[in-house]
């Protein structure tokens, strides 16, 4: 089963040259050989293609010659200040392209030996040096403008800017003048701007919207559908803020050729328009004007579309602050959601809230990955998304129906004064979760009877309980020191794990982690005084301070392995088919003097697993017993590891692979550079 979303333009054909072309029309021996000799295979987006499935359709590296790898080339981002590793290069006919550094310089190179061929750098300003996701750019979005490739991306000063594909030009005709020193005369759109003109906020090119309104910047590239550029935004942390008014983080869209603002989606609804009912302030009244009350519900997350749909699919955080939001009642919609829209009119065709009134920071941190699934004989269009609390929420990407029923099931009260939440969550009945839900005792390390011990004193100092355990705030009359809810903001599905998806059998693979969070929270007027220019002008009543410190026993983990995992989920059935640990078992945990006779098995290392999946296996990175930075290799079907190779620098956010003049490369993110990997000539 073929997925239409590769028929349909994602992964560009094969072409053929000199003697392969002349071949294959002659014969059917010799013509394979040279058709894999000479085709290129494109990865088109940081997820591969629009339904981010990080696969890609070749061969040539396979499990008998898997362990043949070895390092091509090593592209450094020293000079463009390149440190954490976060964007995933795009290969486009011919051309690799990346993002780096704070100042998300975007560079071309070649995909043979990693020379630079070109980079862009947009000029200073002070929205640029205050964004706090400065060096979080997660890559580069593509189209063609009249023959010509555009690459499109989205700045921490919150341009969008359309740049020619070959010479790194800014693209003529495009967007408008925008009047801070250095910019270009074209090629820019000031996103900033456009929301502040549609929202009535004073408003400076160079400084943007005043912090007293709130921020907003961007981390994951705009998409580009059917000529409307799709572009979503972040915020500052939610963890970072004390005060709740900010900007609403809306989703805008501009058409591809000449910048024009088409379309604006109001991810907090203004009066009038669905789900604004969602939205009461702390003593359960209506809100008459939620958007000026709070804002945020940024879609950091990068986002998937369907073009035969005309689709884009948007995960979003939730509103501001994050745990703790007793000035508000009510779901609050978008916050915390999958919502389908209309590319080319921004019309919304379905949404589902993931977590209602979300204090968790359970924004949906990774792209959704869309598959077609076989169902009772039919083709089912599908969109699945993973989650901090490890469930999966599939949805036919077209209807929005769930796959499978998904229950609203009651769940705790909140803990702090004047927090009131939602009675009920979403829980889907399948595919079952994939990880940690809640935390028992039955949960901690129990190698001995004395480390299972050790690890119930070490958490008896905080309230525990299940999925969706509650904040606390200090100097409660529990006497605890926090509240303790797992997975937590660092368990589950997070963004150094997104899934992948394989289209030819509609299986998804995850990544998770064994985590949970907890928060000090305290008046927030003292976490403001640590905040060197702070957003909002309203104090909420608490504001996370600070985490307080879980140690396992003996500096061993709290949990039993294993620590972290790949889970493949059969799509088409909603069954687990197989999961494996990820990476191999520490030397620290295997040499533990507590353990010493104990065969503990593979823990796993702890540590989640980029990944990317091609015809002939699923491919992940991580690390074997003594640290050394590896590249596993996974039979899809069985979890059955194929091969293992040692890799010089550990892989971080992502990887993907391409094909190049026949000749197939794996790239790991390895922080500041780019290794990539291929077989010996």
């Amino acid at each position: 089963m073929k997925s239409k979303l590769l028929a349909g333009g994602f992964v560009k054909k094969p072409v053929l040259t000199g003697l392969a072309a002349l071949a294959a029309g002659v014969a059917m021996g010799a013509p394979a050989l040279l058709t894999a000799q000479e085709e290129s295979i494109e990865w088109m987006s940081l997820g591969s293609d629009f339904a981010h499935t990080r696969y890609l359709p070749a061969s040539q590296i396979n499990a008998d010659n898997f362990e043949s790898l070895e390092t091509a080339w090593v592209w450094d981002g020293a000079s463009f200040g390149a440190s954490s590793g976060r964007s995933t290069p795009s290969y486009i006919d011919g051309v690799l392209y990346t993002v780096a550094g704070d100042r998300r310089h975007v560079v071309a190179m070649d995909p043979e030996t990693g020379e630079t061929i070109w980079s862009y750098r947009e000029p200073h300003t002070f929205r640029h040096e205050y964004s706090m996701r400065k060096d979080y750019g997660k890559g580069v979005g593509y189209a063609e403008v009249d023959g010509k490739g555009v690459i499109y991306i989205i700045s921490p000063g919150f341009f969008l800017t359309a740049l020619d594909a070959k010479t790194g030009a800014p693209l003529e005709g495009f967007g408008h003048e925008i009047g801070v020193e250095g910019f270009p005369e074209t090629g820019v759109v000031d996103l900033q701007k456009i929301l502040a003109e549609a929202n009535g906020y004073e408003f400076d090119p160079y400084y943007g919207i005043p912090l007293e309104e709130g921020y907003i910047t961007g981390s994951s590239p705009p998409i580009v559908v059917n000529g409307t550029v799709v572009v979503p935004n972040s915020a500052e942390q939610g963890y970072n803020q004390t005060r709740f008014e900010n900007i609403p983080g809306d989703i805008l869209g501009f058409d591809s050729k000449t910048g024009e603002h088409k379309w604006t989606f109001n991810i907090i609804p203004d009066k009038g328009e669905f789900g604004w009912d969602t939205w009461q302030d702390g003593d359960g009244n209506q809100l008459e004007d939620p958007r000026a009350y709070t804002g945020e519900i940024s879609s950091w997350a990068p986002v998937a579309a369907d073009p035969e749909l005309d689709m884009v699919y948007i995960p979003t955080n939730a509103a501001s602050i994050d745990f703790y939001r007793g000035h508000l009642q009510g779901d609050n919609l978008y916050g915390t959601s999958l919502i389908a829209l209309n590319a080319s009119t921004g019309e919304r065709a379905w949404h589902f809230q993931l977590v209602h009134k979300d204090i968790w920071n359970y924004d949906t941190p990774t792209a959704p990955v869309l598959l077609d699934i076989q169902q009772n004989g039919q083709t089912v269009p599908v969109v699945a998304q993973v989650s901090k609390q490890a469930f999966t929420y599939v949805f036919n990407r077209e209807t929005g129906e769930p796959i499978w029923p998904i229950e609203e099931r009651e769940v705790p009260a909140g803990l702090i004064p004047g927090e009131v939440l939602s009675p009920t969550q979403p829980f889907p009945t399948k595919p079952a979760p994939y990880d940690m839900q809640g935390l028992t005792h039955d949960d901690l390390i129990d190698f001995t009877p004395e480390l299972r011990q050790q690890a119930i004193e070490a958490i008896s100092e905080f309230e525990t309980g299940p999925l969706f355990q509650p904040p606390l705030h200090r100097d409660n009359e529990m006497g605890k020191t926090a509240a303790l809810w797992c997975p937590g903001d660092i368990g589950g599905v997070n963004i150094d794990g997104p899934a992948a998806g394989d289209p030819t059998t509609g299986t998804l693979f995850v990544t998770s982690r064994k985590g949970c969070t907890n928060r000090i929270m305290a008046p927030a007027q003292e976490r403001d005084a640590m905040l060197e220019l702070p957003t909002g002008t309203t104090f909420t009543a608490y504001a996370p301070l600070r985490s307080a410190l879980v140690r396992g026993p003996q500096g061993l983990p709290l949990f039993k392995p294993p620590f972290s995992r790949i889970t493949a989920i059969d799509l088409n059935t909603g069954d687990h088919k197989w999961f494996i640990p990820v990476g191999e078992t520490p030397d620290r945990v295997k040499n533990h003097p507590a353990l010493e006779g104990i065969d503990v098995g593979n823990t796993g290392s702890g540590t989640v697993a980029p990944m990317t999946v091609t015809d002939t296996m699923l491919m992940y990175a991580s690390s074997m017993s003594d640290g050394t930075p590896a590249l596993f290799a996974v039979d899809k079907e069985t979890g059955e590891q194929l091969g293992v190779v040692a890799v010089p620098e550990q892989s971080r956010y992502g990887m993907m692979n391409y094909q190049h003049e026949g000749k197939q490369y794996v790239m790991l993110q390895t922080g500041g550079t780019l290794t990539a990997l291929a077989l010996p000539d």
